[in-house]
């Protein structure tokens, strides 16, 4: 096996763009006595076709990529080159035939009117331009863009008629989906070619995927939930609004013709290659690398890592914020009583908004009174706490749970003498929390509970569901079942696919026909016995083993149909892949999978397996969280 190692050697200046890098290739050679180390000097303008790239800059296993020198002054990187961004294309007037109508005529708009109004005709099938919110910010964002003339005229939305342009770019989708083989490959091949040119970079003498270099087409905000800011237009963005982020040293990208980058800057401190600012919540926006790259995986690998120490420390904890629950400070009860929310329920630990900037959500700290009833006696359980409010995304978050008494009567005494709108934890923020959280563990915040709880659940799971006598689809089911305990209990919902009872619809008829095709199986196997059994001939004998292989093999694949069926009745209204992404360790997955015969392939998809490559390549079998 080869690795690869760029220890940063450079030659002397040898002209206007810089240093000429050369990297350095250890060529491990199991074949050479003693282990020798080739050493190859490959220069990286030598391969024209990877244009910044060459052919012997591949990756090492991301772990051992970490053990490369670190810089101790806080850099991220010593070296950075890439392209910039893509831009999206120059809006393209509308065909003279297909006409906005406003009432009841028809009306030419001018291209800046034109190109807004095709924004809302694409929409009119979505129950976005149902809601007047969306209407009313659209149509005001809109106005802005009609000359003097057009405002004069279109004065009322409800007379707009966008059906003309709403059908052509409905027709547009459908001809695309009837595109030829040949037209699909012509695509294919120019999305590649772009990615190679701006799809990676070259940072520290390694070539970096890039996560999504495309800038963002201009559109309408959605939001999430019932965002105030929905239906608002989402400007283009220009050359003129981009900072660029690169080495003084490296070739700077080019803007395009006839423009200039608002700002080139050479920030090491950093890992983005390109920000902006989005114009209607004012937010930065970043490219970034990919989530494959060295500084990501490194980044989740730590993550994980400060879930491990909290582990260990955790009963610990446990044991000071129930301590705290007699505390003579209100301030010190509140902060105990939201850590165990925290804790045992999973929660986010919400942070602090403007008002009117973005939807009504909360976690934990934001919780107000208005979300929390208190239930003395419940179905049965004593000191039950009924928790109802909109959580991230908008996503409702409703649990009933028995707590202990303790956080019972100081959850009573918190609601003592306040308004619905007012705040429970009324001396607690999360700045406040996380501060705590710190003197408790270097790290550690409201999030590492979060990431705890899910791995350590996961872990647990797979430990009680999984039989390693099972077969690998049933092993597959107890693994999404272990997966949808933790998105449970993190509150990972979603709305039944559109397509859901159709595919289940789809599903049943092949396990309909599956089960005629085992019984008629079975038939036959039954005959041939009683042949068998009369003419006593090796023929026979034969035709019997045939009979048999092929009900073990139908009855296989109905098993593995009816599995999938229950799988997909159970997630469908779960999302499994944020926590897999995002909350548990793969390290724990992958073990598993290694332990059981289970190939890594059926739990990651290509995408997830390359941002896990680092624990893919680490991970043995014996690994616990």
């Amino acid at each position: 096996m080869a690795y690869l190692t760029h220890p940063g050697k450079e030659t002397k200046e040898e002209d206007e763009r810089g240093q000429e890098r050369h990297h350095w290739r250890e060529e491990e050679s199991q074949k050479r006595a003693g282990g020798e180390v080739e050493m190859v000097r490959h220069n990286r303008d030598n391969n024209k076709n990877a244009g910044l790239f060459c052919n012997v800059c591949l990756c090492l296993p991301l772990f051992l990529r970490w053990e490369e020198e670190k810089c101790t002054d806080g850099s991220k990187w010593r070296f950075l080159e890439h392209k910039g961004p893509v831009f999206p294309p120059p809006y393209e007037p509308l065909p003279d035939r297909v006409r906005f109508h406003y009432d009841g005529k028809a009306m030419k708009l001018s291209p800046g009117a034109e190109e807004v109004a095709t924004f809302y005709a694409k929409m009119l099938d979505h129950e976005y331009t149902t809601k007047d919110i969306f209407r009313k910010n659209f149509f005001k964002d809109w106005r802005k863009e009609m000359t003097s003339e057009e405002k004069s005229k279109i004065t009322e939305l409800k007379k707009c008629d966008f059906t003309e342009m709403h059908e052509y770019f409905k027709a547009q989708s459908e001809a695309r989906k009837q595109m030829s083989k040949e037209e699909k490959q012509k695509i294919k091949e120019e999305n590649e070619r772009i990615l190679q040119e701006y799809g990676y970079c070259v940072m520290d003498n390694h070539r970096e995927r890039i996560g999504n270099f495309r800038i963002e087409p201009p559109g309408l905000f959605r939001g999430r939930g019932d965002h105030p800011k929905m239906g608002k237009l989402k400007r283009r963005i220009r050359p003129e609004d981009i900072i660029i982020n690169c080495s003084k040293d490296s070739v700077h990208p080019k803007a395009p013709p006839g423009t200039r980058w608002k700002e080139v800057r050479h920030d090491n401190k950093v890992t983005w290659l390109v920000s902006w600012t989005e114009k209607i919540q004012g937010s930065i926006k970043y490219i970034m690398l990919n989530p494959s790259s060295r500084i990501k995986g490194e980044k989740d690998w730590q993550k994980y890592e400060t879930a491990r120490r909290l582990k260990k420390i955790v009963e610990r904890i446990r044991a000071q914020y129930r301590e705290d629950w007699r505390s003579k400070e209100m301030r010190i009860r509140q902060r105990a009583v939201a850590l165990y929310f925290i804790d045992k329920l999973a929660l986010r630990a919400g942070n602090e908004k403007d008002e009117g900037e973005t939807a009504d959500t909360v976690g934990c700290c934001s919780l107000r009174v208005e979300h929390i009833r208190l239930h003395p006696q419940m179905d049965g359980q004593d000191y039950v706490v009924e928790l109802d409010f909109p959580g991230k995304d908008s996503i409702r978050y409703y649990n009933k749970v028995s707590v202990e008494k303790r956080v019972f009567k100081n959850l009573q005494l918190f609601l003592e003498n306040k308004q619905a709108k007012d705040d429970l934890f009324d001396r607690l923020n999360t700045s406040i929390l996380n501060k705590h959280l710190q003197e408790l563990m270097d790290g550690l915040t409201a999030k590492v509970f979060r990431t705890y709880n899910a791995s350590i659940t996961l872990q647990q799971q797979l430990k009680e569901l999984t039989s390693c006598e099972s077969v690998s689809p049933q092993k597959i089911l107890s693994y999404n079942r272990a997966n949808r305990a933790v998105a449970v209990l993190c509150n990972h919902q979603r709305a039944p696919p559109k397509t859901f009872e159709k595919s289940m619809h789809n599903l049943q008829t092949k396990i309909d026909e599956k089960k005629k095709q085992l019984s008629a199986a079975k038939k036959e196997l039954k005959a041939a016995k009683a042949d068998a059994k009369t003419l006593r001939d090796e023929k026979s004998k034969r035709v019997v083993e045939t009979k048999k292989k092929a009900v073990q093999r139908i009855s296989e694949q109905l098993m593995k149909l009816e599995v999938q069926a229950t799988d997909r009745e159970e997630n469908k209204q779960i999302a499994l892949g944020t926590s897999k992404l995002n909350y548990l360790d793969p390290r724990i997955s992958v073990a598993w999978c290694k332990k059981l015969g289970v190939p890594i392939e059926k739990i990651y998809n290509k995408t997830q397996r390359e941002k896990f490559a680092w624990a893919i390549d680490m991970t043995d079998e014996d690994f616990e969280f």
